[in-house]
């Protein structure tokens, strides 16, 4: 069997119609990249790293008319479609690769969606895709191994910038009743409500903008975001716990910890940090009788 693929670049703010539009001229997959050479820095809390411009690469089978798939994206608005031809042995051993699971503890690990071994209890599946959250960064890991060693069953969860919505998902897996996601990216609220069908966990979570929290209290809070709003989040995330109620924040550089730390101090006790190639975990216990 013979392929080919065609590029295309786009801004960021098209991916979504674009990726559906290449589906549904027949894509087998597609791989999304810089198209400008242009460096992603720390993002502002609640986005998802993006691109300014993608490029994007679709691979589709040879039996399909490339020069009318090329045509309906130009009038899409895509620019620069370019058509290559694959080797069908180097798109046979693409396909074949997997993506290895990632192993948290006797609770919980994380396989790739569609993954072909077979899943059990603790296996938790991700969609590979832009939202910020597989398992793999520091900061989402320090975040994974406290919930695989902490979580409490029946307890509920919050998961402030959810991006994937790994961490509400694996608290989920983990023993919690009932998990909270929330972002302001749109990208980011798609992924999680994608993952939680995935494994069959949507009845017990609630997924959306953080307009959605009302006035609701959480057993357990984990924001894995970045040191300035953390800092700023410190009133409304204490206002959210009940005495006893975990804090569990990341995103934070080692030498910001200290900073982030004292901004909760006024509310929480029993500090405890982790730290992975630079990033820092810090969790705390939310104190009785003080209310902001």
């Amino acid at each position: 069997m013979a392929w080919f693929e065609i590029t295309v670049r786009i801004a960021a703010k098209d991916l979504a119609g674009a990726e559906a539009l290449l589906r549904l001229a027949g894509a087998e997959a597609i791989a999304i990249s810089d198209a400008a050479d242009v460096p992603l820095f720390e993002p502002e809390p609640g986005t998802t790293p993006l691109w300014p411009m993608l490029a994007l690469k679709a691979l589709f089978d040879e039996r399909l008319d490339p020069g009318a798939i090329t045509n309906l994206l130009v009038a899409a608005g895509a620019s620069g479609p370019e058509l290559a031809i694959v080797d069908d042995q180097v798109v046979e051993r693409a396909l074949r690769q997997v993506i290895e699971p990632i192993e948290i503890g006797p609770r919980l690990k994380l396989v790739a969606a569609g993954d072909p071994t077979a899943p059990d209890a603790r296996s938790l599946a991700l969609h590979s895709g832009l939202a910020f959250g597989t398992g793999r960064h520091p900061t989402t890991r320090l975040c994974l191994e406290w919930i695989e060693r902490e979580m409490t069953p029946g307890q509920t969860v919050l998961d402030f910038g959810c991006g994937s919505g790994v961490l509400a998902l694996a608290a989920l897996k983990s023993g919690a009743s009932r998990a909270t996601a929330v972002d302001t990216e749109p990208q980011a609220l798609h992924a999680t409500r994608a993952n939680a069908a995935l494994n069959g966990l949507e009845s017990r979570i609630r997924i959306g903008h953080p307009d959605i929290l009302g006035r609701a209290r959480f057993d357990a809070i984990l924001a894995n975001i970045l040191a300035e709003p953390l800092v700023t989040l410190a009133p409304e995330f204490a206002r959210r716990q009940p005495p006893d109620g975990r804090l569990v924040l990341s995103g934070i550089l080692t030498a910001q910890t200290g900073h982030v730390a004292a901004a909760y101090g006024r509310w929480y006790e029993a500090f405890d940090r982790r730290e992975s190639d630079g990033w820092s975990l810090l969790t705390a216990r939310r104190r009785s009788g003080y209310d902001p």
